[in-house]
């Protein structure tokens, strides 16, 4: 039992007019993944036609075509084209692309008894399989360096998939006797061991030091922790790999969310303006508070006055060290301002026209710029000026100076 291909490469409309009575794929929509071969035209239009010698497939691009009997696979293409089946033929095994990775498996599922003449044609989706959705319901950890706590985070996404091995994916996760599967209709499995393995990879991005708000922007090594995680076991298992995933928002546990702000309202305190300005905002708000006070603005003013005399050491203590630290802060950058213009402009002469340059030479009348005097002389070994007073030895390379 056996295929013999007609014609080899994409299958065309020309072709499929020539071949009215082929069966194939007509119901490989979005999301399909395993689905029985059709007849395309004639009497048994919309069928699953049973196959017999001389009954003619068509296979599409990204498609995997196994013929089976009694559950049993007698054998596929995975190669596009046109073929008809033969009873009397060898297997023929059309794995294109697959090479031995697909005998392997063949050898293991093959059909080994005697034909009931029942075979069939079941078509694989070899495309890439997205938009599959998840969610974690519950919250999961991630430590956080820079917050350096351990946080709590929801997320929800997509992923997608796709089949490398279609006949072990059609062995071991295509339900018995089914004749047209949708993702949906197995995922339930898939989806709690791909939580279990987003988990792992979160953590592998956490010992990475990713921070939590970037875990978003870091798809792809997500991705590839969740290849690294999943792909040996459901590759070998099930013949399938993860090709992407995609993360549509991060939520925090209330718990994360407070820490998250403590955190940064600190970072920002750090800031002696930050806190200069808190500080001046809080008198503010009350004396505004103070002024609708139903009691009356003038009781509520001595109220005010009583409470600033209490806490205004305090007050004006933070307010001073606020106002110091902000002053050092404009001086440090002040000085680094002058140093960096000190040390990027060079000195400045007066020509003998009156103009003043910085250059080689004068910018009014082209004359060069006089030579630096210098007064302790040269080193008569390596050529640095000396300073004066003279010294006994080069400070540069040691040299007595005469």
């Amino acid at each position: 039992m056996g295929l013999i291909q007609a014609v080899s490469g994409a299958v065309g409309g020309a072709l499929q007019d020539q071949w009215l009575d082929a069966i194939s794929a007509t119901d490989m929509g979005e999301g399909i993944v395993f689905v029985r071969g059709q007849q395309i035209r004639g009497k048994n239009t919309g069928t699953g036609a049973i196959i017999s010698d001389g009954s003619k497939i068509l296979v599409y691009d990204k498609q995997a075509m196994l013929i089976t009997d009694s559950g049993k696979i007698v054998d596929f293409s995975t190669e596009p084209g046109a073929y008809t089946y033969s009873s009397t033929t060898a297997p023929s095994l059309f794995n294109g692309n697959f090479r031995g990775a697909l005998k392997d498996t063949w050898e293991r599922f093959k059909f080994g008894g005697a034909p009931s003449g029942q075979q069939k044609a079941f078509f694989v989706n070899l495309q890439e399989i997205k938009g599959i959705k998840f969610g974690t319901p519950n919250a999961i950890q991630y430590f956080d360096n820079f917050y350096n706590a351990e946080l709590f985070l929801r997320s929800h996404g997509t992923y997608s998939l796709r089949i490398v091995d279609p006949i072990k994916f059609y062995m071991e996760a295509i339900p018995r006797d089914a004749e047209r599967v949708h993702i949906d209709d197995i995922k339930e499995q898939y989806q709690s061991e791909f939580l279990e393995a987003f988990s792992v990879a979160l953590n592998k991005m956490s010992l990475d030091g990713i921070r939590i708000s970037q875990v978003q922007s870091h798809m792809t090594e997500l991705s590839r922790y969740m290849r690294d995680a999943l792909d040996e076991e459901w590759s070998e298992q099930r013949g399938i790999e993860v090709q992407a995933v995609g993360i549509a928002s991060i939520s925090y546990d209330e718990q994360s969310r407070k820490m998250i702000d403590m955190r940064n309202q600190g970072a920002m305190l750090q800031d002696p303006s930050i806190r200069e300005g808190f500080v001046q905002g809080a008198v503010g708000t009350g004396i505004q508070n103070a002024g609708s006070n139903p009691a009356g603005a003038g009781v509520a003013m001595m109220g005010v006055g009583m409470g600033m005399n209490a806490a205004g050491g305090f007050m004006q203590s933070a307010s001073a060290s606020n106002q110091a630290q902000m002053a050092a802060q404009e001086k440090a950058k002040q000085q680094a301002g002058a140093a960096g213009n000190a040390g990027s402009s060079p000195e400045a002469w007066r020509c003998q026209c009156g103009v003043q340059n910085t250059g080689k030479f004068c910018g009014n009348c082209g004359q060069p710029r006089p030579a630096t005097p210098t007064p302790g002389g040269f080193c008569s070994n390596c050529g640095k000026p000396l300073p004066d007073p003279k010294p006994k030895f080069c400070p540069e390379c040691g040299t007595p100076v005469a």
